[in-house]
């Protein structure tokens, strides 16, 4: 009994010793930095109504720019970048939106921001995989993507979206320095490839990744955007991964979403698709209220629209587009060499590597492929024998890959200029010239010149996929003998039309 009087009186007397840790918080100033030099100076003021977050708790900053979050124990504390400003980047364009667990340990910590002039109009660039074994396949992604987004004027900022490297963490650096060089803020989202192997737990798996890119569950806002970085890839203890969200960044998730207004475009960035995602269905819940959303993610090493609807789960009449985006590395950096000792790394659905473009207009997005090392508007092959008999036409088929087309494309074709457009047939079926490389690049296991097989003619492609985005139709049955142009024209779900063409001859039947 003495013992109790005892505590309740130290309860009494001592409250905030006895409870500090649970009273505990850490805090800051969100400011205008006019000097840029990093550091909250007398004469520089707060801003009001910023987003800043723990990962988990998201607050707004009151009228002096003045916010406070929980302790606990998080990895780190960022600020939401609202739309018309800019955060400090680094030597390498990565934005400075954060502080890491060992910088806030002084319990305040304050965030510079810079005023922007930003359109409601911009453009983005998405690398899905670029998944570099060794610093040769580093080299790659300069060489095969980087090179030619060298200085552009299209894109306001990047995201790779995963798998930045192949298991090889410390090479993230590497990676990051090139893709710099290209001049616009970037991005990056975690992947599964992007882990530290000798971390067992799951929410230290990042470890390098943090070291490199800051949190990798995040938020930022451009125009009328708020895009959301997620690392949806959760490893259990025996190291194998599934596609995951935890129930902080859930959280985090409808905090941050409760400072947002409803006509906002709302852009989820993942590695794993959504679809593969365990429980959606609780990021669904979440979303139900939102008529603006897009997401997007890459791992599949294939370009696949997704439209997820109420069977799978979607709360709301109209289907949500997730884009399962193209990776830069295509298929693991696989098959026979071009001229520049680049492997042509075709994707297992047949179309190339390269990345996206999309552009966002207010709360509309519309997206563009960009093959690697190609022209903007090669986005088809068309397949078609070289020659045939007139007596071939009634069973010959016009093949047709659009590389980033789905089931709310149109594709027709027609034979000669004043040929009558005939729509074409989505069909299942897999790519014809991604088997036959496949077939060209047979890989042994034995050494040449102290040269591995790999080394000569790179690595094996997989067996290729059943593509999404194929197409067939039928020639014209009275085709004259001679040389005729097949056209195919394609519009896509942005109401973006393509055009490609393919030239062949008629064999006459009396000709010997």
């Amino acid at each position: 009994m003495a013992f109790r009087k005892f505590f309740i009186l130290l309860i009494f007397l001592f409250p905030a010793a006895l409870f500090s840790q649970e009273r505990e918080v850490i805090r800051g100033t969100v400011f205008f930095d006019v000097n840029k030099n990093g550091i909250l100076d007398d004469d520089e003021s707060g801003i009001a109504g910023i987003c800043v977050s723990n990962g988990k708790d998201v607050v707004k900053t009151d009228a002096g720019g003045h916010w406070n979050l929980p302790a606990g124990s998080p990895r780190s504390v960022f600020v939401i970048k609202p739309a018309g400003y800019t955060v400090p980047l680094n030597e390498d364009n990565i934005p400075q939106h954060y502080f890491s667990e060992k910088q806030i340990q002084n319990l305040e910590i304050n965030f510079p921001l810079y005023p922007s002039d930003e359109n409601n109009r911009f453009s983005v660039l998405f690398f899905g995989d670029t998944q570099a074994r060794g610093q040769k396949e580093v080299n790659y992604i300069f060489h095969d993507v980087v090179e030619e987004l060298i200085g552009t004027t299209d894109a306001t900022f990047g995201v790779s979206l995963g798998d930045i490297v192949a298991d090889e963490p410390e090479l993230m650096d590497e990676v990051s320095k090139g893709i710099a060089q290209i001049g616009i803020p970037w991005y990056n989202i975690f992947g599964n490839h992007d882990h530290d192997r000798d971390e067992k737990l799951n929410e230290y798996k990042d470890k390098t990744f943090r070291k490199f890119f800051g949190p990798s569950t995040y938020a930022f806002e451009h125009g009328q955007v708020a895009f959301i970085g997620l690392n949806n890839i959760f490893f259990n203890p025996d190291g194998k991964y599934h596609a995951h969200l935890t129930a902080e960044q859930l959280e985090f998730i409808a905090n941050y979403l409760s400072f947002v207004p409803e006509n906002k475009l709302i852009v989820l960035m993942m590695h794993a698709p959504l679809v593969r995602t365990a429980n959606n269905d609780k990021l669904f819940e979440i979303l139900r209220n939102r008529e603006h959303t897009f997401s997007i993610s890459g791992h599949v090493h294939e370009q696949i629209n997704v439209f997820i609807d109420e069977e799978l789960g979607w709360k709301r009449a109209v289907p949500h587009h997730h884009l399962i985006n193209a990776t830069v590395c295509g298929s693991w950096w696989c098959g026979l060499n071009d001229e520049t000792g680049i492997p042509h790394a075709t994707m297992n659905d047949g179309a190339p590597n390269g990345y996206s473009v999309v552009t966002f207009d207010g709360n509309n997005y519309s997206v563009r492929f960009k093959a690697a090392r190609r022209p903007a508007d090669y986005q088809m092959n068309i397949y078609l024998p070289d020659e045939l008999k007139q007596t071939q036409l009634d069973t010959t088929v016009v093949l047709v890959n659009v590389f980033a087309a789905s089931g709310q494309s149109t594709v027709e074709m027609r034979v000669g200029n004043e040929g009558q457009w005939v729509p074409m047939q989505q069909v299942e079926t897999i790519d014809p010239e991604c088997l036959r490389m496949h077939r060209l690049n047979p890989i042994l296991d034995y050494e040449t010149d102290g040269n591995t097989i790999d080394d000569i003619l790179g690595y094996k492609m997989d067996f290729p996929s059943v593509s999404t985005h194929m197409w067939e139709g039928r020639l014209p049955q009275n085709l004259s003998g001679g040389t005729h142009t097949v056209t195919v024209r394609t519009t896509d779900m942005f109401n973006q039309t393509w055009t490609s063409h393919r030239i062949f001859r008629v064999r006459p039947v009396n000709r010997n």
